[in-house]
């Protein structure tokens, strides 16, 4: 099979969603299936991709890690009808998004679309952020997936906000799964030994993006706390973003510099080692739709502290692989914390042990798998109208009818967003 996968963010971008996009592209690659990358350029791109067609872009919008893409070169339409494509597979409703689907419906192929993200949680980074633009953004993807042929949901808390928000496009459950291999081939200690943090030190860590959106605030003030009240206690972080700066300046202001260990962005297997580092994974994040290194945390052995919220839920059971917390307070979190630093080595065992064991419910080949599954259904079902070369009168109409499509989804989104009083309807919480 021939899978076209479009994106607006994918490696050396550190996030979920490029994350994701590459895991499912190996997997599938390795499963003898030819995969096709779009997605925008970023500085530090690898000098050599296969099958990976880079468009120009506006990097860091408005302040952010993001890129926005500009438009759409001529060599792409070549470079995918050279391709061949059997499916497109969209990874946002915008930009590359709406690209997409003209593409799917001009070429007369099915398109299925991940809804990776809760966009309402991202419109600081526009101008006029408002209740009117969040309650627009929740519209527009809302609409655009019910203009695709299929959606897959990261969890089934994204599901079910999906079901509430009236998207009547057939919906599964298809996270990104976690290679189990790969995380296993850390080595912890000698991470530890480059990285100079004590050997006896209780690694508190966390991995990410790192953004306003991800909670830090929150999360920094927990960690702070926990570590003026246990001497051997350190931080560990790994990523990249425009909250890195105030997080720094807040160990400084508490005079813990010292137990502040900061990576940077780093690739496997390293960062199987860093995982293994850890003692816990906090995470505080509630804009998730699955929480992709909540698992990978797991993988490694590593039990999580983390906020009950969407795409959290499904990965920590309370108790069993770490903690999943109701109340976002810095007590809540640092009693966690201190609930794990006090165990008995027989203890932490037991709870690494369930850790792996509930992560390998998520394997890679597992999740490719499915999504193969699905997508070999959705090609021999087709599409719902034949369309003739783009010379044909049918095809031309075809074509406009997309247009008009993505337009009316504007519109509709405009409108609902202009005439509802409700704040970000069945945003999840």
């Amino acid at each position: 099979m021939r899978i076209l996968m479009m994106t607006n963010t994918f490696t050396p971008h550190v996030g979920g969603v490029a994350r994701s996009v590459e895991a499912f592209t190996v997997s599938f690659r390795k499963l003898g299936h030819r995969v096709m990358v779009v997605a925008p350029e970023f500085d530090n791109i690898p000098g050599e991709e296969t099958d990976v067609v880079r468009i120009p872009a506006i990097q860091n919008f408005n302040g952010s890690d993001f890129s926005v893409v500009l438009p759409i070169p001529s060599h792409l339409h070549s470079a995918v009808e050279a391709f061949r494509p059997d499916i497109v597979h969209s990874h946002h409703p915008f930009l590359i998004g709406s690209t997409a689907l003209r593409l799917a419906r001009k070429i007369s192929i099915p398109i299925v679309f991940t809804h990776h993200t809760m966009y309402e949680q991202y419109t600081h980074y526009v101008p006029g952020d408002s209740k009117t633009l969040k309650r627009f953004v929740i519209s527009l993807s809302t609409r655009y997936a019910n203009l695709c042929d299929h959606v897959f949901a990261p969890s089934e808390s994204i599901a079910s906000v999906l079901r509430r928000r009236q998207v009547v496009t057939p919906i599964d459950v298809v996270p990104t799964g976690v290679s189990m291999d790969l995380m296993s081939r850390g080595d912890g200690v000698g991470f530890r030994s480059v990285m100079g943090i004590p050997k006896e030190a209780f690694v508190v860590g966390h991995v990410g993006r790192l953004a306003p959106e991800k909670n830090l605030e929150f999360l920094t003030d927990a960690v702070v706390t926990f570590l003026r009240e246990n001497s051997r206690a350190c931080f560990l972080l790994v990523g990249w973003g425009p909250s890195e700066t105030p997080l720094r300046r807040a160990f400084q202001k508490a005079g813990l510099t010292d137990r502040l260990f900061e990576t940077g962005v780093l690739s496997h297997p390293i960062l199987a080692s860093a995982y293994q580092a850890m003692d816990l994974f906090a995470f505080a994040s509630k804009s998730e739709t699955q929480g992709i290194v909540l698992t990978e945390a797991n993988a490694a052995g590593v039990p999580v502290v983390a906020l009950n919220a969407p795409g959290v839920r499904e990965v920590v059971v309370d108790g069993e692989n770490g903690r999943l917390l109701d109340n976002e307070t810095v007590e809540a979190f640092t009693s966690a914390f201190r609930w794990l630093a006090e165990m008995t080595p027989t203890q932490r065992h037991k709870l690494r042990q369930t850790a792996r064991a509930l992560a390998e419910k998520v394997s890679l080949e597992t999740t490719a798998r499915k999504a193969l599954s699905i997508y070999e259904t959705m090609v021999e079902r087709g599409v719902s109208s034949s369309v003739g070369d783009d010379t044909s009168l049918s095809g031309i109409l075809h074509l406009i009818n997309a247009e008009w499509d993505l337009l009316m989804g504007m519109a509709g989104a405009a409108g609902a967003a202009l005439t509802s009083d409700e704040e970000g309807a069945d945003t999840p919480a």
